[in-house]
């Protein structure tokens, strides 16, 4: 018996239960073991996580496709697991040491606090994956990984030694986005740009060979930065090569202000000549961009900074080389300044010696760290990297052949951009949470990798013996006794970027690097669905190194969807104060009222405006399903065993069976498709529109009359659709469908043949007909012993497309529908019945009339229906499949007042629209307005012009009655 209220809390811990008990999302169940696999990877979240509302959308399509493929038979694997996240992992664990006023991690060192860090894991790495259950996700938990398992981690050593035999890993001293917080390199999705009113300083810098004059132009040429402290490390200035301004002074050189060092001025690209002076100061060691004109014109790099961000001068050889003395005293003065600190001093000297020209206010974008808050360095250091370059050619060609598609396409441009122009990936991590780089140093700094540090030891020692370092008796013993070479080789303490073992994630997750039946099963995976912000990151890695290891592309498909906003369009933020915590949503509204929310907004094209209001839509959606059910229970609607729609002989239930086959071609094909939003619509539409609002409706006069026969097979018609929604409707709301499909299976075969009174949409009003008790499921069944809605067969109808009975009962819901809207836009209370009269009427239409007079009548609030040659004057003519109806309203409204109301709303709507158009067409507005806001206001323009265009027509109707 189906429940009067629809609760969604208690359907979803049971049905979350049932799943699970049942061993439902399971890969390789006996029954599908000759199957075709159909595999997706999950994007492994942060252990460290929360469900955020980009998990929620990220998780629902992924679902939506395992579940729509497991009901097509498929042997589904989708595989889930979670993400070690370094530096999140360690500042957590670290913070929990603070908070418990306990050891930190240099004090308690490395090997205790990682068994901290594991113990962490262990009491609270897994609260993510239970909100993942919450939300419904349908993954094969008893696969579930995480980036460090032994079987993870295994292969991601042998990676990192193959690829450093190969010479595709290696050392190198380039720049990297160093956090002076966190004291590691990080990557550049974890750079935070914050736009920062600060300043742009002009300075000075005289030309050699000229006594520097502030007050002549001709003895200096003017620089402008917004870093003035690193101006110590500067080692050349750069000018456009067209900029004729300067054109004469290219080749020469300049003294670097308060230093003394002589540095060139370079002919580069680079330089804006329309950005500040046109000339720009070039400091390779702390500038991306600098670092480039360094290798084009062969600069020297000075780094002037150390870890902290603090000046380093004092024993900076590089600094120090070639430098007058009082560059010592200088460095004396500003070495271990912090660099906000030294930059106030720097500007105040330059000022003094009068180097500096002028200063003015500059908005511009500063990079910070997005876990520690810290200002992010540009910091030459020696790491380790990949050669991107050589590895991304594979993955460009996958990608240009179709191996690999994205879906929408135009996110393949995003992908050749950045993969054509890679640079190579710094893969080493100054933590020790994480993958420990399997690299060993000699005495003498000689690296030594391989997989065990045995390995390395072998390989060093017949290295040192062979160089006569050592003996070969020395070597022997060492050998054989640990604690005689104890110290001789010592291990890289750094690990690797987080991203590097989730490039591996679909072939690592699959028992790689061994020979799984898994591996062998389920790779490559079909699809990928993740977000845009992770392409390079993580899509093109995975490319990459699926590529070189598997020689075949990881997935076919890769599905980009767009973010969540808030309601207005705006991106969500803990600063803004909009974020909707999909928990929160949830627990008022149910998992499957958010799935379908964003589901049915999940466009190609655009991003998805959310709000609780929304999801308390698609909840009152949840809920009109219910009540539909409980409406069919409680009129005896269930379904006989040998029931088949296709010879139904009723042309209101051949019209259901029609639109139900149209329902799945729509659904099913947008799904394939990728258009998520176009088959949650198309199912909203089929349930609210054609099965509720109106197939129910016109089936109510059946279920009360005293045809037997009839009255029989619109009871199993009933039942027969709404198994079908709960089928199609499953992937994207499957606790309630799950839940209904088991409730309702106890009364399939069982219909009674006494009448029950028809209630409405909630069930009051009527005598309650006694349904059967209800069953709870058994693992693996639904109810009644028919399986799981989860591992039921997806529809594929044949043999029940009608025309003729489209063609009526279609009929009869344009009919009705077009005069609503009329009486509508002409404010004709419900109270007031209106005559209709058909004119010209072919036979086909007098007929389809005279059998739903009655019905058309109700619906449609009619006093009569009639028929005439023309439509009178004093009518509103509808055009309804080709035939005129009219609605005389002479003497049912007062027309002028009609008119004039219309009238004040159309130049409402016009200076809606005249008031938009202001505001758009200010370049001003467009430019700084945010983005949203901008957007908000394009929408309002389009609401308003659709509110005019129906006001007119409204108006040119009138005009027809008048």
């Amino acid at each position: 018996m189906i429940e009067k209220n629809y609760q969604p809390a208690d359907i979803e811990s049971r049905m979350s239960r049932l799943w699970e008990e049942s061993g439902a999302f399971q890969a390789g169940r006996p029954e599908r073991q000759g199957a075709k696999p159909f595999t997706i990877v999950i994007p492994p979240p942060n252990v460290t996580g929360s469900l955020h509302m980009g998990h929620a959308l990220n998780n629902t399509l992924q679902d939506i496709l395992c579940r729509f493929e497991r009901m097509r038979g498929r042997d589904v694997l989708w595989q889930p697991g979670t993400d070690h996240a370094g530096i999140a992992t360690q500042m957590v664990v670290e913070r929990q040491l603070m908070e418990r006023q306990q050891p930190g991690r240099r004090d308690l060192g490395r090997a205790k606090f990682l068994e901290r860090v594991w113990q962490w894991k262990a009491e609270s790495g897994g609260v993510i994956v239970n909100q993942l259950k919450r939300l419904g996700a349908s993954c094969d938990w008893s696969r579930e990984r995480f980036t460090m398992d032994e079987g993870l981690s295994r292969a991601v050593v042998k990676v990192f030694v193959e690829l450093h035999r190969e010479g595709l890993i290696y050392k190198d001293k380039r720049l990297v986005n160093w956090d002076p917080k966190l004291l590691t390199a990080i990557s550049d999705l974890e750079v935070q740009q914050v736009e920062i009113k600060g300043s742009l300083w002009y300075l000075r810098y005289p030309i050699e060979g000229k006594i520097f004059n502030p007050d002549d132009p001709m003895t200096f040429i003017v620089v402008a930065t917004t870093r003035p402290e690193t101006m110590l490390g500067d080692t050349a200035v750069a000018v456009h090569p067209d900029d004729e301004r300067y054109a004469h002074l290219v080749g020469r050189h300049v003294i670097l202000p308060l230093v003394g060092r002589k540095i060139p001025i370079v002919a580069d690209d680079y330089s804006d000549p329309e950005k500040g002076s046109g000339a720009v100061k070039v400091t390779p060691a702390h500038d991306f961009n600098d670092f480039e004109i360094g290798k084009r014109h062969g600069l020297p790099q000075i780094s002037v900074l150390n870890p902290e961000a603090g000046l380093a001068l004092v024993d900076n050889e590089d600094f120090l080389r070639g430098l007058p003395e009082g560059a010592a005293q200088l460095a004396e003065e500003l070495h271990n300044i912090d660099r906000f600190v030294a930059r106030k001093k720097i500007v105040a000297r330059l000022d003094e010696f009068g180097f500096l020209e002028r200063i003015e206010p500059n908005t511009h974008m500063v990079p910070h760290g997005d876990r520690s808050g810290a200002v992010i360095e540009p910091y030459l250091t020696d790491q380790w990297y990949v050669d991107a370059k050589t590895l991304a050619r594979p993955a460009i060609a996958a990608v240009r052949s179709g191996a690999t598609s994205f879906v929408p396409k135009n996110w393949e441009k995003t992908y050749f951009e950045w993969m054509e122009n890679i640079q190579p990936w710094c893969i080493s991590r100054q933590l020790w949470w994480g993958h420990q780089i399997p690299a060993w140093y000699g005495p003498d700094g000689k690296v030594f990798v391989a997989e065990t540090e045995e390995e390395a030891v072998g390989n060093a020692l017949g290295y040192y013996v062979e160089q006569e370092v050592i003996t070969p008796e020395q070597g022997h013993d060492m050998a054989l006794d640990p604690a005689r070479r104890e110290g001789f080789i010592t291990r890289d303490e750094d690990v690797l970027d987080t991203w590097f073992s989730s490039a591996l994630w679909p072939f690592s997750t699959l028992g790689w690097p061994d020979a799984t039946p898994e591996l062998k099963r389920y790779y490559p995976t079909d699809v990928l669905v993740t977000g845009w912000d992770i392409i390079f990151f993580w899509i093109a890695r995975m490319m990459m190194m699926g590529l070189h290891f598997m020689k075949e592309a990881p997935f076919s498909t890769v599905y980009i969807h767009r973010l969540v906003r808030d309601e207005k369009g705006a991106k969500m933020s803990k600063s803004k104060g909009n974020v909707i915590d999909p928990l929160g949503v949830i627990d008022d509204y149910g998992a499957d009222a958010l799935r379908f929310a964003l589901a049915r907004g999940a466009a190609h094209s655009h991003d998805i405006k959310l709000s609780p209001q929304l999801v308390e839509t698609n909840r009152n959606f949840a809920t009109k399903l219910w009540n539909a059910c409980r409406f069919a229970e409680m009129n005896g609607c269930a379904l006989p065993a040998d029931f088949d729609a296709s010879k139904a002989k009723q042309t209101l239930n051949r019209w259901i069976a029609h639109e139900t086959s149209r329902a799945t071609r729509e659904v099913t094909e947008a799904i394939e498709a990728y258009r998520f939003n176009d088959a949650a619509n198309a199912i909203y539409r089929f349930v609210w529109n054609v099965y509720c609002d109106w197939y129910l409706e016109l089936a109510k006069p059946v279920l009360l009359g005293e045809d037997g026969a009839a009255k029989a097979e619109t009871r199993a018609m009933v039942a027969w659709a709404r198994d079908e929604i709960l089928k199609l409707l499953h992937p994207f709301m499957p606790f309630i469908t799950e839940e209904l499909w088991a409730v309702t299976a106890t009364n399939s075969g069982v219909a009674s043949s006494s009448p029950s009174p028809i209630a409405g949409e909630g069930g009051e009003g009527g005598k309650r007909q006694a349904p059967a008790p209800m069953v709870r499921p058994a693992p693996s069944k639904g109810g009644a012993g028919r399986p799981l809605l989860v591992l039921t067969e997806w529809p594929t109808h044949k043999g029940l497309d009608d025309d003729a009975a489209e063609a009526e009962i279609g009929w009869v819901v344009d009919l009705v529908t077009a005069i609503r809207s009329v009486r509508a836009e002409m404010n004709i209370p419900p109270a007031t019945l209106t005559p209709l009269m058909l004119a010209g009427a072919s036979a086909q239409t007098r007929g389809r009339a005279q059998r739903w007079n009655d019905v058309v009548k109700r619906m449609a609030r009619l006093a009569d229906i009639s028929f005439a040659d023309r439509a009178p004057e004093d009518a509103v003519q509808l055009l309804v499949r080709g035939e005129v109806a009219a609605l005389p309203l002479k003497g049912v409204i007062d027309l002028s007042a009609e008119r004039a109301r219309l009238e004040k709303e159309a130049a409402k709507a016009d200076a809606d629209i005249k008031r938009v158009d202001a505001k758009l067409g200010n370049e001003k507005f467009v430019a700084n307005a945010p983005e949203e806001i901008v957007e908000e206001e394009k929408e309002k323009r389009e609401a308003a012009v659709a509110r005019k265009a129906k006001i007119v027509e409204a108006m040119e109707r009138l005009k027809q009655a008048s």
